[in-house]
């Protein structure tokens, strides 16, 4: 019988829905659906496998192992629907600083308070190089 078909998927009702990957030993450090789902939060809300993995308690090795199987399809997608989010987040947050800029406090030797502001040039040339990569391909 296909659990599959009788499981609501995971994050039902978001774009970012999907049939967990059953477990192939049930083990209390592993690939549960609650796992899975973190993961796939965690990966939209960061846009970094690494980091979404460790925010889970798991390895990045690990999951684009979980990835790979052959009953991951649903999960596979669900994961590159969140990072393509979590990268274009990122993009808009990085843009936002090089625009508005930051402001950067510094105390100097004597107590002097230095304050600086001002967009980040450095951050705008990268998140454009970053963002034109896939059209060179």
């Amino acid at each position: 019988m296909d659990t599959q078909a009788i499981t609501p998927p995971l994050l039902a009702g978001t774009s970012l829905a999907f049939h967990p990957v059953a477990q192939q030993r049930k083990r209390a450090d592993g690939w549960a659906p609650e796992v899975q789902q973190c993961f796939i939060r965690a990966l939209e809300a960061m846009g970094s496998v690494g980091q979404a993995a460790r925010a889970v308690g798991m390895g990045r090795r690990s999951a684009y192992r979980l990835r790979e199987r052959p009953d991951a399809a649903s999960f596979a997608a669900a994961w590159d629907r969140a990072i393509a989010m979590g990268r274009m987040r990122q993009f808009d947050y990085a843009m936002d600083r090089a625009i508005n800029g930051i402001t950067t406090v510094r105390i100097l030797r004597g107590g002097a308070i230095d304050v600086t502001g001002g967009p980040d040039m450095a951050i705008v040339h990268s998140a454009l190089r970053e963002d034109a990569a896939p059209l060179r391909a």
